[in-house]
C-alpha cells in the first residue's frame, strides 16, 4: 500500500489535486470512507466535499436495498458531465454494490466514464488500483479478489473530532436469508484487540467523546478476546467518553456482555437489538437462529442489569410469506418491549439471496399498509417513552447549532435521543446537562444547566 501511496503522491507533487468521497449506506461505510479520505490525503490530494472541483471522485456504495443501489447509480450518472469538462478526472466506485458481478458489468458497459471499481474487502488496495489507472490509462474492474488478512495502519481522515467510528471486525457469517452482506463483505475477520485499544486511545486523546465500535455482528468478535472482554478493556482507558457498539445479533448476546456493560462506566445505557420479526415462523424463514422467547429473555436480562437502558431495534415488514398473524406477532412484541425507537424497513428482494427466490412474495400495497400500522403503534410508544423524560436532567453531547436558528443546539443523550435546547454560548462538542421540559415522538426539548 505505502509504495503506491508514495507513487501517486510524487505524481501530484507541485500540483493542486482535490479528492471527494461520496458515501451511501451504513456506519461501516462511513468508517470506510474515512479511510478512503485518509489514503487520498496521504497521496497528496486535498479532500473536498465539492465534486465539481474534484480531480478524484470515489463513490462508496450500499447494496442493502434496491433503492440504495439505484440512488448510487443515479448519482454516478450525474458525473458524466464532470468527466466531459475535465478529462483528467478519475472516478472510482467501491462499496457493497461493487462486490456484485452484475453491477460491475453494468458500470463497465453503461458508465464508460467510471475508471475503476473495487470491493469493500480490499479497501486498502485503493492506492494500488488508482496508481494502475494513472500509469496505464486504462480502466480496471476488480471483483472476486481474496480479502486476505486485515491490514492495520491504513490512514484515517475523520470527519469530526467529537464522535468516532472504530471498526473491530469485518464481514459476516450469519447468512440471514434476506441479506446481501455476507456475499458482498466476505466472511468474518476480527482485528487484534490490541489495535482496537490503540485506536480507541488515540481518538479519545484527540477529543472524541462518543466512540462507536462497528461490526456486522460485534458479539462474535474474536480478536484475541471476547467482545465482553473488549468492553472491559476499553472501559479501563482514561477519558470522559461514551462507548457504543453496533450491530448486535440476538443469538450471540451473552450474560458476560450484559454484565460487562452494566459494570462499565463508559458503556452507554443503550442497546440496539435487531428483532426483524416477532413471528417464530418468519424468524425461521429469515434464518435468524432465535425465537421470540429467546429475544424476550435477552430484553428481561438487559433491563434487570440496567433498569434505565434504552432499547432500539430493526423491523422488516412484508417478508415473503408473512401472514396477518405473523405481522400481529410483531406488533405484540412492540407493545411488550416498548422500544424507545425502531428502524423499520419494507422488505426489498436482493438478487442472490434465498429470500428473493421464495414464493408468497407480499404485494406492495399490503406491505405499505402494514408499515403504516407498525409506525402508528411505535409512534405512540416512542411519545410515551419520551414523555417519561420530562422533568429529568439528561447529559447531552452537543452536535451543533441549528442551521435555521444559531441559538438552538441539538445533541444526543446517553440513550441516543435527540435533544434540542437554547444556549447563548457555543457548546458544540461539549457535554451539557439539559433539563427536559417538553417531549415529541422523535425528540426532546429542554433548558441547559450551564
Amino acid at each position: 500500500m505505502n509504495e503506491y501511496i508514495q507513487a501517486v503522491r510524487q505524481r501530484n507533487a507541485g500540483r493542486t489535486r482535490r479528492a471527494a468521497v461520496v458515501t451511501f449506506g451504513c456506519q461501516q461505510n462511513e468508517a470506510d470512507s474515512e479511510k478512503l479520505r485518509g489514503m487520498a490525503a496521504e497521496m497528496g490530494y486535498t479532500v473536498t466535499d465539492d465534486v465539481k472541483i474534484a480531480d478524484l471522485i470515489v463513490v462508496n456504495t450500499c447494496a442493502i436495498r434496491e433503492h440504495a443501489e439505484q440512488k448510487a447509480l443515479s448519482t454516478i450518472g450525474q458525473y458524466k458531465h464532470l468527466k466531459a469538462k475535465n478529462s483528467e478526472l478519475v472516478i472510482a466506485v467501491c462499496g457493497c454494490m461493487t462486490a456484485q458481478a452484475h453491477r460491475v458489468e453494468e458500470l463497465k458497459n453503461s458508465y464508460p466514464y467510471v475508471d475503476f471499481t473495487f470491493e469493500p474487502s480490499v479497501l486498502d488496495r485503493f492506492p494500488e488500483y488508482l496508481c494502475e489507472v494513472l500509469d496505464r490509462h486504462r480502466r480496471g474492474f476488480h471483483i472476486g479478489e481474496a480479502a486476505g488478512e486485515i491490514r492495520e495502519g491504513v490512514p484515517i481522515l475523520r470527519t469530526g473530532s467529537t464522535k468516532a467510528w472504530v471498526s473491530i471486525m469485518y464481514g459476516c457469517n450469519n447468512f440471514c436469508s434476506y441479506c446481501i452482506v455476507p456475499y458482498v463483505r466476505d466472511r468474518e475477520r476480527s482485528r487484534d484487540y490490541h489495535f482496537v485499544l490503540d485506536e480507541v486511545r488515540d481518538v479519545v486523546a484527540a477529543g472524541a467523546k462518543d466512540v462507536t465500535l462497528l461490526g456486522q455482528n460485534v458479539n462474535s468478535f474474536a480478536g484475541g478476546c471476547s467482545f465482553a472482554e473488549l468492553i472491559e478493556k476499553i472501559s479501563e482507558i482514561d477519558g470522559d467518553f461514551r462507548l457504543r457498539f453496533m450491530t448486535s445479533h440476538p443469538k450471540d448476546v451473552s450474560d458476560e456482555l450484559i454484565a460487562a456493560m452494566a459494570k462499565s462506566r463508559n458503556a452507554a445505557r443503550h442497546f440496539h437489538l435487531p428483532l426483524q420479526s416477532g413471528s417464530d415462523a418468519v424468524l425461521k424463514a429469515m434464518n435468524r437462529h432465535y425465537d421470540r422467547a429467546h429475544y424476550l429473555t435477552i430484553v428481561d436480562k438487559l433491563r434487570a442489569a440496567m433498569p434505565d437502558i434504552a432499547l432500539t431495534t430493526d423491523i422488516i415488514v412484508g417478508f415473503p410469506g408473512e401472514t396477518e398473524e405473523d405481522f400481529e406477532a410483531t406488533l405484540d412484541i412492540l407493545r411488550r418491549v416498548r422500544f424507545d425507537m425502531i428502524y423499520s424497513f419494507i422488505y426489498s428482494p436482493r438478487s442472490g439471496t434465498p429470500a428473493a427466490r421464495m414464493e408468497n412474495q407480499i404485494p406492495d400495497d399490503i406491505k405499505s399498509a402494514r408499515m403504516q400500522r407498525l409506525l402508528a403503534v411505535q409512534d405512540e410508544i416512542s411519545y410515551a417513552k419520551n414523555c417519561d423524560a420530562v422533568g429529568k436532567t439528561l447529559r447531552v453531547l452537543v452536535d451543533g447549532a441549528s442551521k435555521n436558528d444559531p441559538d438552538v443546539y441539538a445533541g444526543r443523550s446517553e440513550a441516543g435521543k435527540l435533544v434540542h435546547f437554547r444556549a447563548d454560548v457555543d457548546v458544540t462538542g461539549q457535554f451539557v446537562n439539559v433539563r427536559i421540559t417538553r417531549a415529541e415522538p422523535f425528540c426532546l426539548h429542554g433548558e441547559p444547566e450551564i
